[in-house]
């Protein structure tokens, strides 16, 4: 009898979110899971570890069907690195991260604790996937996405992955897809303003607000996939030398 992948899964939105209790409903059909999620929402916590506090683990559960389902009281690149050294008993075949409410395309991939959780399974060497849903509501519907995870986790389960690669997934907010394109990033960025007020008390606080400023028109996008109704997949890796500066940083006399 052929034994079943183990497949961690973890997020950022934390232990009860709803993206991720449906993630966990898909992979169940595909391996055996381990949970291990942050304690309360961690998002765009980016790839920050906890060094100069207490981490804790506990056992939870939300899910009576699984034995191994942990809160983390860390961020999502702690639930990792606990999960790969403490809880796990074997390296998992498989890490999937989310479905996170709200999506991480273009650059916010750079500030996802969603993907920035895929992406230390990845420096592990588990082959590992982050999903994301363009709806921020708490109560949005995953449904549609659910049978294009199962299969693209199904796929990766297969067949691996390049190394050093993870899969940035993302899925429009729509009833049915289009179909699902390997995308590149999309140049964009977040022209950020900071809204100043004042406490009570007469002290200056601020909140981050913001636009989304896409420049990039090309049609081989994350964006452009998005916002043509099509789920999109992107090959990201952690190795971020930029190896065509190399050579012109050679003739420079440093």
């Amino acid at each position: 009898m052929k034994k079943k992948p183990l497949i961690l899964v973890t997020n950022d939105d934390g232990i009860s979110a709803p993206g991720l209790r449906n993630l966990i409903a898909v992979m169940k059909e595909l391996g055996d899971v381990v949970v291990v999620a942050p304690d309360s929402p961690q998002s765009a916590m980016g790839h920050a570890i906890t060094i100069n506090n207490t981490l804790f683990i506990n056992r939870v559960h939300f899910d009576p069907d699984l034995n191994e389902e942990y809160s983390c009281s860390g961020t999502p690149v702690d639930c990792v690195k606990l999960a790969v050294n403490e809880i796990c008993k074997q390296k998992p075949d498989l890490c999937v991260s989310g479905i996170n409410h709200g999506s991480n395309s273009s650059i916010n991939v750079i500030y996802s604790g969603t993907m920035s959780a895929a992406v230390e399974a990845g420096i592990e060497g588990i082959p590992a996937i982050g999903f994301s849903l363009l709806d921020y509501d708490w109560n949005a519907n995953f449904e549609p996405a659910k049978e294009i995870i199962k299969t693209i986790a199904q796929e990766v389960l297969s067949q691996g992955l390049p190394d050093g690669v993870i899969l940035n997934v993302n899925f429009p907010k729509i009833e049915k897809f289009k179909g699902v394109r390997i995308c590149r990033q999309a140049k964009a960025f977040w022209k950020e303003e900071f809204d100043k007020r004042k406490t009570p008390q007469g002290k200056d606080y601020y909140w981050l607000t913001g636009e989304f400023i896409n420049m990039d028109n090309g049609e081989d996008t994350d964006e452009w996939a998005l916002k043509n109704g099509f789920v999109s997949v992107v090959p990201v890796q952690f190795d971020l030398t930029a190896h065509h500066a190399i050579q012109k940083l050679n003739t420079y006399k440093f």
